[in-house]
């Protein structure tokens, strides 16, 4: 599923870019047809490299939280409680291994995103608002919803996290079991595993919150082409 939205994405953005080139022949543009072809080919390479980039990331996501939701299956059908501080050891060990291995990717591609949109807004002000200026613009807003994309599924691995000792405490281990249960739900939560990027622990709120700032400046740069 998530190859498959990957590769549509960057159809997406081929297509778009050759009827970008198509419109701005037809309205005066360069008509060099090597040129026009060197840049959609550099175009698709670029958005290729950015998407199988941001596609490893989401299969890594992908997996550890199919690992997280095995983690709390087997403790509803299998684990003892004795057992379950020790497999969540070897989990949050996967999670932390796992986030610094792809933390270096992860950043990059958010400093990226972070940088597309003035560098869009600023093409909207020189091309106006139109429909060519909107499939030029087009490659670099899908690449912005599929980096987007990856970081609310990096998110949800520290929201899954999060709800583990509240699933735990729900659970009955048996009579007179409670105290030990409680001191495995203070030892989950205390262990605050989650996806950390650079010992930041990454949240939905934090995508929230970039995503937020991203849409005031992006509202704040329009508003002087928009008069």
């Amino acid at each position: 599923k998530d190859k498959a939205v990957f590769v549509f994405l960057w159809l997406s953005t081929v297509v778009l870019q050759s009827f970008a080139h198509r419109s701005s022949q037809a309205h005066g543009g360069p008509s060099s047809g090597a040129m026009v072809f060197m840049h959609t080919v550099l175009t698709a390479v670029f958005v290729a490299v950015i998407l199988c980039l941001t596609y490893g990331l989401v299969s890594v996501c992908r997996s550890l939280n199919i690992m997280i939701d095995v983690f709390c299956c087997d403790i509803i059908g299998e684990l003892r409680l004795h057992e379950v501080a020790h497999v969540w050891n070897l989990t949050q060990a996967v999670l932390r291994r796992s986030a610094s291995c792809v933390e270096g990717c992860l950043l990059t591609l958010c400093l990226i995103l972070a940088v597309v949109a003035p560098l869009l807004l600023v093409d909207i002000r020189f091309l106006g608002i139109d429909g060519a200026s909107v499939l030029a613009l087009a490659p670099g807003m899908l690449v912005s919803c599929g980096v987007l994309y990856m970081l609310f599924l990096a998110a949800t691995i520290s929201e899954k996290c999060a709800n583990v000792p509240s699933l735990v405490n729900a659970l009955s281990f048996g009579p007179g079991r409670e105290r030990a249960r409680q001191n495995t739900v203070n030892y989950i939560t205390s262990s605050a595993a989650g996806f950390y990027v650079f010992g930041a622990r990454l949240t939905t709120a934090m995508v929230l919150k970039f995503l937020y700032i991203w849409c005031i400046v992006v509202i704040g740069l329009l508003k002087d082409n928009v008069r």
